[in-house]
């Protein structure tokens, strides 16, 4: 039970998070295209923290689950 609960917290808000990264960085890209390359990689940047945080999730789970 603590397992499953671990990891759907810990992916629903990097989920959430990634989500609303991604649409605030088109908005930006949207309103001004010249900073298209540095908007994309401060989002790529963000995404893969976010993400991080999903990959810890599923390892505490992974951990309470085989230990």
């Amino acid at each position: 039970m603590a397992a499953a609960f671990t990891i759907t917290i810990g992916a629903f808000a990097p989920a959430l998070a990634i989500g609303k990264l991604a649409a605030k960085a088109m908005e930006a890209i949207g309103r001004n295209p010249e900073a298209a390359p540095k908007i994309q990689t401060a989002m790529i940047l963000s995404i893969a923290f976010a993400e991080a945080i999903a990959i810890y999730a599923l390892v505490i789970a992974l951990i309470i689950k085989f230990v």
